[in-house]
């Protein structure tokens, strides 16, 4: 810290020139204080800002936190502060400037001090908070119940409309269906966050080959998840697997027709994200029941990793509640939503179901 005070004090570069912090010409704070400003200063207006109320209210916040014993005073010889200070260009108050700096900075140096934030609020946090100059929130999936909607009407048209009718829930996935990649390719997953920006996005690509390739064309166009088909050799899917975690997306194998899904998936390299016990279409049709047995062998055999367990064909209301109560984290619905011809009634019918949306009453932003 102390090379990096000297260092950041002699290293001069032009517009962003650090200063030490002042509480008023010659009387520096202890512990010492380096201000390094995070806007080019362009001006004799913009000097006036950082050498002026941004020094002083940096400087006053030091000294007060040694008065306050934030920091202990018999080692304030030993502490040096780096305090990196945005002012905004169009900032005209200096009262305001002052007030800004000085709060953030006592704030800053409190919490530094004692750690925070401590692990349990960041893990509590990161997939609640939404960044306030981000205009959406990075969906992910860790708290289930989820209803999975899935899109395989082959027309981006009515596929939109659908989407605009589903009321807003935080725990609804979107899936972007087989037939409806096979007919616009994977650029219709960006058609479709254009029309719900705020969903999970999953694409059913039933990857039977290439999976690095097939994983990378539905990330560029924001997919926040994949699926491969289970019957798929197993060096497909361990690819399909790997680069789905690279970057940082999630992988899911349908286990439509796979004889032994267990040892199909005991057999990867690494376990997916989630798997779908998915009964077809046709086979539906031959009065065939999905075969939820496998979700407490699953969650049995993967004891140390948690999985995502979907259910897939068929389902309605009454299923969706059974496959619920067997364990399932995900219940997929298609043509009861997609067809129905009052969208928003047929999905509330499942939202009883779900957990209630994120932190429905949290309106501080820190």
């Amino acid at each position: 810290m102390g090379q990096a005070f000297a260092t950041g004090l002699s290293s001069l570069s032009a517009g962003h020139t650090p200063l030490l912090a002042v509480i008023r010409p010659n009387l520096p704070p202890k512990p010492s204080t380096l201000i390094v400003p995070k806007v080019t200063i362009k001006s004799l207006e913009d000097t006036g800002k950082i050498f002026g109320p941004a020094q002083a209210a940096v400087a006053k916040a030091v000294a007060d936190a040694v008065e306050e014993e934030i920091f202990p005073k018999d080692k304030i010889e030993d502490w040096v502060v780096i305090a990196s200070v945005f002012i905004h260009p169009k900032a005209e108050d200096e009262r305001k400037i002052y007030q800004y700096n000085y709060s953030a900075t006592k704030l800053a140096l409190s919490r530094a001090l004692e750690s925070y934030p401590p692990l349990d609020r960041i893990m509590y946090e990161k997939d609640r908070a939404r960044h306030p100059l981000m205009g959406f929130r990075p969906p992910r999936l860790w708290r289930p119940p989820y209803l999975q909607i899935s899109l395989d009407l082959p027309e981006i048209d009515r596929v939109k409309r659908v989407v605009s009718q589903i009321p807003g829930n935080d725990q609804v996935i979107l899936e972007a269906g087989t037939p409806l990649i096979k007919h616009y390719g994977t650029s219709v997953i960006g058609e479709i966050r254009k029309a719900g920006k705020d969903y999970f996005i999953l694409a059913d690509l039933k990857t039977m080959d290439v999976g690095r390739v097939e994983v990378d064309l539905a990330f560029n166009e924001t997919a926040d998840g994949v699926i491969a088909a289970g019957v798929a050799s197993k060096s497909t899917l361990d690819e399909f697997i790997s680069e789905a975690k690279r970057l940082g997306i999630y992988a899911f194998i349908d286990l439509m027709e796979v004889e032994n899904p267990l040892e199909k998936l005991k057999s990867l390299v690494s376990p997916p994200d989630g798997v779908i016990i998915h009964r077809a279409i046709d086979v539906e049709r031959t009065g065939a029941k999905p075969h939820l047995e496998l979700i407490k062998e699953i969650r049995e055999t993967f004891k140390e990793k948690k999985i995502l367990i979907a259910v897939a064909g068929g389902i309605v209301p009454s299923t969706a509640l059974t496959a619920l109560k067997e364990g399932a984290d995900i219940i997929v619905v298609g043509r009861y939503i997609t067809q129905s011809r009052d969208v928003e009634m047929a999905a509330r019918e499942f939202y009883p179901y779900l957990g209630g949306d994120i932190d429905l009453f949290r309106v501080h932003v820190e």
